[in-house]
């Protein structure tokens, strides 16, 4: 008998990779450091041995048997399954290795500290919209080794987090797109070098006949910026950049700015971050155009939530870095910023780096001593102890042409089971209070 697989973690993507490598006769042994009735129900269903809370001892023996490990996306690199994994010599693959080696399709990538949902939505609707079979898969609701069980799609647009890449051997995609970057998941990287390499990688295997689409406005970026495949520039000074009206593919109008479903600095760039990635690839000017036409951007994304007496509320519970809320804040001109929650172990002083927009803070959560910290030599801070009280704090200090932002720069876990629960509540309670945003 061969040895089998060893998958760490029975998340989604885990349990899609176990499911996967089942269907193609792969042996797999599994570990679960959090085991619940549903793993142990999954791994009985699928006909698999799972280890929970495997010591370390455990770890040794189960790498040293297999024939590869793939960690689930999110494992610590300070996990034991990485030691004893390097002790052993056993190879460490990714659910993005594992897709390229069972599937040639081409591969649109996407990756970025901020913008990556929004920018896999788009890009995937602007190819649909082209004619083209397209799905979003990788760090979204389908791993891609789901997602390539339809035989029918013709790209895959993958949303490359660096928890996937980071760990990913070999990683070819047709095109490659790095929006932006900033200090995050040091909850899960070893170090900051290691969040950045995992992040470059999305172009390290990348041929001639590739395109890699860069951020000419992000110094980190550009400092990776690749010289193998062909280069698309998206920024300021790009061929895909904005003007005061319009964006822009070289001197051709894509679409005026008052098309889009919101005119902020970040939704331009995401706009055409998308269109550079999609138009090399075989998408239309027309499915680009039509797609931008009907988008209305995606939840807890900088979205109106309710308007009343000159105050408007948004829901941005997905911005969980400083920099996601930086972008956030830049596009209005004074906010009532609700921020805080739990950090990912990130210095949290960017807050203030759009602080000449910011009149008012709310700070709550885990880190709401932390954000006080950033602000409270510069501008009036309130701590509340439940979303209720930030909502009815943010309506004390607002007046007419204020937006409030819940944009908080943390994570949701500690007073929710997740950003799009923490944002649901947010817009409850505001709408309880001022009504419905138009």
């Amino acid at each position: 008998m061969s040895a089998a697989t060893l998958v760490v973690g029975l998340g989604v993507t885990g349990r899609a990779v176990v499911a996967a490598l089942r269907s193609r006769g792969h042996d797999v042994v599994a570990t679960e450091d959090e085991p619940t009735a549903e793993h142990r129900d999954f791994a009985a269903v699928h006909g698999i041995e799972l280890h929970e809370r495997p010591d370390a001892a455990t770890l040794r023996e189960l790498t040293t048997a297999a024939a590869s490990i793939v960690p689930s996306p999110g494992i610590p690199d300070a996990h034991g399954v990485f030691d004893a994994a390097r002790r052993s010599g056993t190879p460490i693959r990714s659910e993005l290795d594992l897709a390229g080696e069972w599937d040639s399709r081409p591969i649109l990538a996407v990756t970025g500290t901020n913008g990556k949902t929004t920018v896999t939505e788009l890009a995937t609707r602007m190819l649909t919209a082209s004619g083209i079979d397209a799905v979003a898969a990788g760090n979204t609701e389908t791993p891609l080794v789901t997602a390539i069980d339809d035989p029918m799609t013709d790209v895959f647009v993958v949303e490359a987090s660096s928890f996937r890449l980071g760990h990913t051997q070999r990683f070819t995609p047709k095109v490659a797109t790095w929006l932006n970057f900033g200090p995050d998941h040091l909850d899960v990287h070893a170090s900051l070098d290691r969040y950045e390499e995992a992040k470059a990688s999305i172009w390290r295997d990348q041929g001639p006949d590739d395109v890699a689409v860069v951020n000419l406005d992000d110094p980190t970026v550009m400092r990776h910026r690749p010289t193998v495949p062909r280069v698309v520039e998206v920024g300021e000074a790009g061929e895909y950049h904005a003007t005061a009206n319009e964006l822009r593919i070289g001197d051709e109008v894509l679409v005026p700015r008052a098309a889009l479903w919101r005119d902020l600095p970040h939704d331009c760039f995401d706009v055409l971050a998308a269109a550079a990635t999609v138009l090399p690839a075989g998408a239309t000017l027309a499915g680009v155009r039509e797609a931008i036409a009907v988008f209305e951007g995606l939840p807890h994304r900088v979205q109106l939530v309710g308007e009343s007496g000159g105050v408007r509320w948004y829901d941005d519970s997905k911005a969980t870095t400083p920099h996601a809320v930086s972008a956030a804040v830049s596009g209005f001109e004074t906010v009532v910023l609700i921020a805080g929650g739990k950090n990912k172990g990130i210095d949290l002083r960017p807050l203030a780096e759009t602080i000449d927009r910011i009149r008012a803070v709310i700070a709550i959560g885990d880190a709401a001593t932390e954000v006080e910290a950033v602000f409270a030599a510069h501008r009036p801070v309130v701590t509340a102890d439940s979303m209720t009280e930030a909502v009815d704090a943010a309506a004390a200090a607002a007046v007419s042409g204020d937006a409030v932002v819940l944009s908080p720069g943390c994570t949701s876990f500690d007073w929710y089971r997740s950003y799009g629960e923490r944002g649901d509540d947010f817009a409850r309670l505001v709408r309880a209070l001022v009504g419905e945003g138009r």
